[in-house]
């Protein structure tokens, strides 16, 4: 059975109301992909913690960038990293972002379909990933792909670091889950 519904354009896409939610393109669709003040709260500490090292080597993007896949699906990671030679004169394009970056964060919720964040992955490294990380805040774990096959998970006991795509690059996964935020000095 052939799919006959009219698809979304990216002019269409990028026409649609702020309604406060977060959306991507697929398959022509308007997706909603669930956060929430967990989610927003390990985006903003994943980027304090890459941050310092991603600056001297390419540009740091929040989860309302969006970057066009090689298959025309517009995803949004939560937390991304994309070295300067492969943007575009080396800056950040003032719409989409052609291609994934050589980082991408997915915080994974509870509610989140395990099919399409699996699809990412592969949609990711398809259009020139070089590493995807799932992180589980119920489990306090990150799973680290480096291709759709090749994935390990890191406990909370164990130190990530992101190779040569941010050298020197170095947390524990704790520090993503502690209260307060790794560096923050109490009063």
């Amino acid at each position: 059975m052939v799919d006959t519904r009219p698809r979304m354009t990216e002019e269409e896409f990028m026409a649609l109301p702020d309604d406060g939610r977060k959306y991507e393109l697929v398959d022509g669709e308007a997706k909603e992909v669930p956060t929430g003040g967990r989610h927003g709260r390990l985006e903003m500490r994943i980027g304090r913690l890459i941050g310092p090292f991603a600056d001297e080597h390419g540009e740091m993007f929040g989860a309302s960038t969006g970057f066009r896949m090689a298959g025309g699906n517009i995803r949004c990671p939560d937390v991304s990293f994309m070295r300067f030679e492969r943007l575009p004169g080396g800056e950040a394009p003032e719409w989409f972002v052609d291609g994934a970056p050589d980082l991408c964060v997915e915080i994974i919720s509870p509610s989140e379909d395990r099919r399409d964040a699996r699809r990412k992955v592969g949609e990711y490294f398809e259009s020139g990933a070089a590493q995807v990380w799932h992180v589980f805040p119920e489990t306090r774990q990150v799973t680290v792909y480096t291709s759709l096959e090749d994935a390990r998970t890191f406990t909370e006991d164990e130190t990530l670091d992101a190779g040569a795509v941010l050298p020197g690059l170095r947390f524990r996964v704790a520090d993503l889950f502690e209260s307060p935020p790794p560096g923050a000095e109490s009063v």
